[in-house]
């Protein structure tokens, strides 16, 4: 758990530490695992996405990997960026899941996403509901005139565009079945019943989509859950980015449509 101001003027911007390797994917396998080409040798690289990768895990997609240094890991590589490919869209798509809420807390630090900017605090992966952790914690002073209920953030990692499918050129959460998202709308439906904020955030991985949609016939119980709890008072926000081999970073708001 990590405390500070939320006001001031850290970058939404993520800069990978050391420059990514280019691949070529041969397979994923047992979800967290991928053989890849690079440069003429096969290694196996750490995929830290539990989601089905849908259009992004095709044998021959040219990927990007960063390396780690540190000896004790046991696969040194982690898979971080695709290069869609048609049907699938075009340009950089990020994979790792893990990266979105530090993008995100430094996004509202910095004041880049209005909905959630002036708070006097900030705190990541504080514990609430029923055995949960929300990704980001706003809150105000108490004793402050104008101050505001506290906002619970959850941060939800977009990848998926079908362009082929019902809504072609949206990005689409979830891209398979998750119990565990389900279970987190209604915890934020609950705070917002007992008078705080609970903001889900959408942060698409990505900067070829228009807008945002549940993907309610992958998922139809996501989308059911989403419409109820937005229908409680839980507000919702998407955002897309700009992403480069250097980079990943906020870079503008899409529409939401349900």
């Amino acid at each position: 758990m990590s405390s500070g101001k939320a006001k001031g003027s850290v970058a939404a911007k993520m800069r990978f530490p050391t420059p990514l390797l280019q691949g070529r994917l041969i397979r994923r396998y047992k979800r967290f695992l991928a053989d890849v080409l690079l440069d003429g040798v096969e290694v196996t690289a750490h995929v830290p996405n539990s989601g089905s990768m849908i259009g992004l895990d095709l044998p021959g997609s040219v990927v990007w990997l960063s390396r780690s240094g540190n000896p004790k890991r046991k696969l040194a590589y982690t898979l971080e960026l695709v290069e869609a490919a048609a049907p699938w869209g075009e340009g950089l798509v990020g994979v790792n899941t893990g990266h979105p809420n530090a993008l995100v807390a430094a996004a509202i630090a910095a004041g880049t996403i209005p909905e959630l900017a002036g708070y006097d605090r900030l705190r990541r992966e504080v514990k609430y509901g029923r055995n949960s952790r929300i990704d980001v914690l706003l809150e105000d002073d108490s004793a402050r005139p104008g101050a505001r209920p506290p906002a619970y953030v959850e941060v939800k990692n977009v990848h998926l565009r079908r362009p082929g499918g019902p809504h072609g050129d949206a990005a689409e959460f979830p891209d398979c079945v998750t119990a565990r998202g389900a279970k987190h709308l209604e915890e934020m439906a609950a705070m917002v019943a007992q008078g705080c904020r609970a903001v889900m955030l959408y942060l698409v991985q990505r900067g070829d989509c228009s807008h945002f949609r549940t993907a309610a016939d992958l998922d139809p119980a996501y989308h059911d859950g989403l419409c109820r709890a937005l229908d409680s008072g839980v507000e919702a926000l998407c955002w897309s980015c700009a992403i480069t081999p250097e980079s990943i970073e906020l870079d503008r708001p899409l529409p939401i449509r349900l």
